[in-house]
């Protein structure tokens, strides 16, 4: 006789349906109430259209990716991440089940995921605990890694300095960039929380970089070759065991970064009352792309010949498509 499967037997890969749907809410503003109204309402919305639920399961824990690389001038906002904690307390999980990971602890520090100092407090966030790949152990595993060909920043540099050419023989693990395993291999389940921001290497910054070269180590050598950057985002991306455990991304548009990115400059920023989600990370870079080319237009800043390739290369891997005839775009009423 088969049963029906539990609660925690369930798959969070997201269909090609899911990946149709793009949902948008208005917020009022940018405070604790206005994102835990606008958190709320779009979960509600994928889970009444996916069937999924977000319960606790085998593993019992939930990591949260949040953007902290640009420093407090662009980075994943504090109610955001407050008014995530608190949907997924509303479906049974406590604060010591969740985790909040970045790469670097410094930049946790300097935005507010973490006490300034260590010492100064615990090293949580709202009780949840706070995880930085560049000091956190346990974070990766050595089975666990992109393999690339270009070496890192340090090692070309000091090859240069040398008067020599690179060779991998000095250091083999130079070509591997690990990933942050934990998010899929310890979790029920995992939320992208990006902000975006253009990017000389990729086109943009956003859902897909924050869930792949700003979730691995070494990765300072992606951003310095616009030629292999995008496929590296795309090929991490489309890892099936990311993918398995990948949710949704939620995406904040209070402040975004139409140039010079991803170092913060307020001068090219823009900003709309809007929330984004969507189990879909090319729709959610394409659709801000677009944003940050109109943001250009209007500073009277040359704009770039074409698309950037990162979309056609995630979704040919079936990350989803991206062409605004292909989506379901869908307004929220605050009240709904």
């Amino acid at each position: 006789m088969l049963l029906a499967s539990p609660v925690w037997g369930q798959s969070y890969r997201p269909t090609t349906a899911e990946k149709d749907y793009v949902w948008e809410y208005p917020l009022n503003g940018f405070t604790e109430v206005d994102y835990d109204a606008g958190v709320e309402s779009l979960i509600s919305h994928w889970e009444s259209v996916s069937g999924k639920t977000l319960k606790p399961g085998s593993n019992g824990r939930v990591g949260i990716k949040v953007f902290t690389q640009s420093g407090p001038g662009l980075m994943t906002p504090l109610a955001l991440t407050k008014a995530v904690i608190d949907s997924l307390e509303k479906r049974g999980y406590s604060r010591s089940m969740l985790f909040i990971i970045d790469g670097s602890e410094q930049r946790l520090r300097e935005c507010g995921y973490l006490p300034s100092r260590k010492g100064l407090g615990d090293e949580t966030f709202n009780d949840v605990p706070v995880y930085s790949l560049d000091t956190t152990s346990g974070i990766t595993n050595d089975l666990w890694f992109y393999d690339s060909n270009l070496p890192s920043r340090e090692r070309m540099a000091r090859a240069i300095s040398a008067g020599r050419g690179f060779s991998f023989e000095e250091d083999p693990n130079d070509r591997k960039s690990y990933l942050a395993s934990t998010l899929f291999l310890d979790t029920d389940f995992w939320i992208n929380l990006p902000m975006a921001s253009d990017n000389e290497a990729l086109g943009i910054s956003g859902a897909l970089a924050n869930a792949t070269l700003w979730n691995v180590t070494n990765n300072q050598r992606f951003f310095l070759s616009p030629a292999n950057a995008p496929v590296a985002t795309a090929e991490m991306a489309a890892i099936p065991e990311l993918n398995d455990k990948w949710v949704f991304t939620i995406l904040s548009l209070e402040r975004y970064q139409f140039l010079g990115g991803p170092r913060f400059n307020a001068l090219y920023t823009g900003r709309e009352q809007k929330l984004w989600l969507s189990a879909n990370p090319v729709a959610l870079d394409y659709l801000m792309w677009r944003k940050l080319i109109k943001g250009r237009r209007a500073a009277n800043f040359d704009v770039p010949n074409g698309e950037p390739p990162l979309f056609e290369y995630a979704s040919k891997l079936g990350l989803g498509p991206y062409r605004l005839n292909e989506l379901k775009l869908r307004k929220l009423g605050p009240m709904n």
